[in-house]
């Protein structure tokens, strides 16, 4: 299947609206959003890819980095796209009579397009920074697959105008009536789309 196809099909999702928002590059970064960067440097410098030199310039830039923006330079040149600690994806998710995922610590934007046509696509959103407190899964989904994990402290909705045959929600459901929501929008025929919670850390057993 050539990839020409599926970034036609991944269009037919791409939303035509833009968000009123930051942008992600503009987020502000979190003290692990740094250390996350630094840890990365680090090896670099200690496989001879940095000099000690351009390893101290970069770790103070990231110390003094406010925004996901600025962090994002500092690693550019080190990793490829699929491997940088912090991911600001831009193109839809698409999944045509294969496997796609996306994962890790990326920002989710406001409306996010979702296209799997026999495929499978897995969205973790455990480590991911929601750009707002309610994000559209905008899906095209036929004969395909989307799991989807959503971190503790966010409920999903199907939107009313959505047409999704198959929804599975394995989702433990939050306390707080505030929460972030993730809404489900497009159609999905003869696919599924199943939302589970992370799985709870394993207690050690007693002595």
């Amino acid at each position: 299947m050539s990839s020409d196809f599926r970034e036609w099909i991944a269009a037919l999702v791409t939303p035509r609206e833009t968000s009123s928002g930051p942008r992600p590059e503009e987020l502000r970064a979190s003290d692990a959003d740094r250390e996350r960067v630094i840890t990365v440097l680090t090896e670099a410098a200690a496989d001879g890819r940095l000099s000690r030199l351009e390893h101290e310039e970069r770790v103070d830039a990231a110390y003094r980095s406010l925004t996901l923006g600025q962090l994002m330079v500092l690693t550019r040149d080190l990793l490829p796209p699929d491997q940088q600690p912090i991911a600001l994806h831009s193109r839809p998710v698409a999944a045509v009579f294969r496997n796609e995922s996306r994962g890790g610590r990326w920002v989710v934007p406001s409306t996010v397009p979702v296209s799997s046509i026999g495929g499978k696509v897995e969205l973790d959103l455990r480590e991911a920074l929601l750009q707002s407190r309610r994000i559209v899964v905008q899906l095209a989904v036929v004969a395909g697959t989307v799991n989807m994990t959503v971190p503790e402290g966010v409920r999903i909705v199907v939107a009313p105008n959505a047409r999704i045959g198959q929804f599975k929600d394995q989702t433990r459901p939050p306390a707080d009536p505030d929460c972030p929501v993730i809404e489900l929008a497009g159609y999905v025929w003869g696919g599924r789309v199943i939302a589970k919670s992370p799985k709870p850390p394993k207690k050690g057993r007693r002595r």
